[in-house]
């Protein structure tokens, strides 16, 4: 099947220069960047309770990340050839009975008491999680007018932070509440295993909670799959997305993705174990994960506020605005201590908002039908995710974490320089 949906109903549905207008559609995707992002966001959780469980260097506890968004760069490509075969709305379904599996795996796991257990665990979740996002991107844009694609994909993302805020706070009730005063450290052999395994009983049941809300979700995406009516796909390999590259405007945006990526997950990662220092908040576990709301939180009012501001103002200066103002932030925490050190780096959740929607349309503009064969490209560089944190580990375990954060200082300068790159519309494309 072709990406660009055909009309349905000519009461409804407007041409296809226009968009296509089907507000209930657009609240079954809004649904899904809660879904996602909310997941996405419980790996902020998982890896304080992670690390303390199998004794982890930071580096080794950001394994999780890593695990997890090398899921993008394996599953893109092949989630866009899903979409062209399959469609919409039977692809999300696909991705959702995975991201289930995912889930499922938590079960045997927790049991064999190992961590790389969970990493596979993870990238498997992720990998149905790769699938829905390579939907959602390019179909929010398709769902109404061109010219407020901006506007509607921050909006859009919105939901996501709405998921990302909201998860964290409750998984680290159920999750980091659950933590037992032994010290891992202490034990070994049998002992080790079984203590393991009672202490990640909490996380399965975590996910087998979402899993059962994900069989829900399938089902009702799965009964919506007619409507879309979609055109018969062009003929051609899926590979030849990768030749979009060429083009400067997309090919530094998805560079730009993988960056944000990583520069929003090394940070989101590190926020528990940052504000549990002495020199910052000084917080127990559980209290400092519950202010991981405050991070993600921050981006969630950003992105409504911002699908408001991108019909107003230019996309790219904005970008360039808000990713100089995230450095500003990093350099007063890493400079400053108690209240001021850790309150600004969560504020940075409120520069992130709008981040990766605006490079997502800027990086598209122009494409035209081939939009979704760069949502597929921009999807594997979502991998960023998977390398920057661990190399900000590194840097942590070398140094201290208030260093360490200089790489994602240095993502967000890149992405301010992109803002003003692209900062004018982009001509149309083939």
């Amino acid at each position: 099947m072709a990406l660009t949906p055909a009309q349905t109903t000519p009461a409804s549905n407007v041409d296809d220069a226009q968009g296509v207008d089907l507000p209930d559609l657009r609240l079954f995707v809004f649904a899904l960047f809660f879904i996602f992002g909310g997941i996405t966001s419980l790996n902020d959780v998982i890896i304080p309770k992670l690390k303390d469980l199998f004794t982890l260097s930071y580096a080794q506890a950001l394994l999780v990340q890593t695990a997890f968004f090398a899921a993008y760069f394996v599953f893109s490509i092949p989630a866009a050839a899903i979409v062209r075969r399959a469609g919409y709305m039977r692809t999300a379904a696909i991705g959702l009975l995975t991201m289930t599996c995912g889930c499922l795996l938590f079960i045997p796991a927790s049991q064999s008491g190992r961590f790389e257990l969970f990493l596979v665990a993870l990238f498997v979740l992720a990998a149905g999680i790769t699938t829905v996002q390579v939907v959602a991107n390019p179909l929010i844009s398709l769902l109404g007018a061109p010219r407020t694609a901006h506007s509607r994909l921050t909006f859009a993302q919105g939901f996501n932070s709405l998921g990302t805020t909201v998860f964290p706070y409750v998984g680290s009730v159920l999750i980091l509440g659950g933590l037992a005063t032994v010290n891992a450290a202490s034990l070994t052999g049998a002992a080790l295993d079984a203590y393991r395994t009672e202490e990640t009983r909490v996380v399965v049941y975590t996910y087998l909670g979402l899993a059962a809300a994900l069989v829900v979700v399938a089902g009702v995406v799965w009964s919506r799959r007619h409507r879309l009516t979609e055109a018969p796909a062009e003929t051609g390999s899926i590979l030849r997305a990768f030749d979009l590259l060429a083009r400067p405007r997309f090919g530094i945006g998805a560079a730009c993705i993988f960056l944000y990526v990583g520069a929003e997950v090394a940070i989101g990662s590190l926020i528990v174990n940052y504000l549990m220092l002495p020199g910052t908040l000084g917080l127990a576990e559980q209290a400092a994960g519950k202010h991981v709301f405050f991070y993600w939180g921050g981006a969630m009012i950003g992105r409504f506020i911002g699908a408001y501001a991108l019909r107003l103002m230019s996309p790219g200066k904005i970008l360039a605005g808000v990713a100089t103002g995230s450095n500003t932030l990093i350099l007063l925490s890493a400079n400053s201590t108690g209240a001021v050190a850790g309150w600004s780096l969560l504020a940075i959740g409120l520069m992130n908002s709008i981040m990766f929607p605006t490079i997502f349309s800027l990086a598209s503009e122009g494409l035209g039908p081939r939009a979704p064969e760069g949502s597929g490209v921009i999807a594997m560089a979502i991998v960023g995710g998977a390398i920057i944190p661990p190399l900000t580990g590194l840097i942590a375990d070398g140094s201290s974490l208030q260093f360490a954060l200089i790489l994602p200082a240095a993502c967000y300068a890149i992405i301010a320089g992109y803002g003003l790159y692209a900062r004018k519309p982009a001509a149309p494309q083939r």
